[in-house]
């Protein structure tokens, strides 16, 4: 009896550990249509999810910021956030800024998010980075980056 409660034990445990552990990792997303990334990280959302971002996410995919719950986010060294206005192609075939979509992607963004993107002018059609410190300051860290520093040589 005492082995069949280990084994449950220990199988409890395991499935535990790979539903915690489930991640999703945004190294190189250079976005596209909004609808689209509302749906993806609305299934992200309900999933349970971590999402590591490790690069460039960029555009439509900055949605993740408001969709992923902030303590299910985090950044490595290498996350680059990239933030403009929404955009519609004109009669013309030329991108033409889209008033109503940027309002909507700027109110999806968290609190913290909004206040940066404002610091720096807003959305426009010009490209904004959230990296570095600054961005570190807004989210918490992944684990990725303390276990590839702790693994370098010479960092003991």
């Amino acid at each position: 009896m005492k082995l069949m409660t280990g084994l449950l034990a220990a199988i409890l445990l395991l499935a535990g550990m790979g539903a915690s552990h489930a991640v999703v990792r945004i190294a190189d997303d250079r976005g596209g249509r909004i609808g689209t990334y509302v749906d993806k990280y609305q299934s992200l959302r309900t999933s349970g999810e971590t999402v590591i971002i490790d690069g460039l996410c960029a555009s439509a995919c900055t949605i993740v910021l408001g969709a992923v719950p902030h303590d299910r986010i985090c950044v490595t060294s290498h996350a680059n956030l990239g933030f403009h206005a929404a955009w519609d192609y004109g009669d013309d075939g030329r991108a033409v800024t889209n008033p109503e979509a940027t309002q909507m992607l700027y109110s999806m963004y968290p609190t913290a998010v909004r206040k940066w993107i404002s610091a720096r002018g807003g959305l426009t059609p010009r490209m904004i980075f959230l990296r570095g410190k600054q961005l570190q300051a807004l989210y918490k860290p992944c684990y990725l980056d303390a276990q590839a520093s702790a693994n370098r040589p010479g960092s003991h």
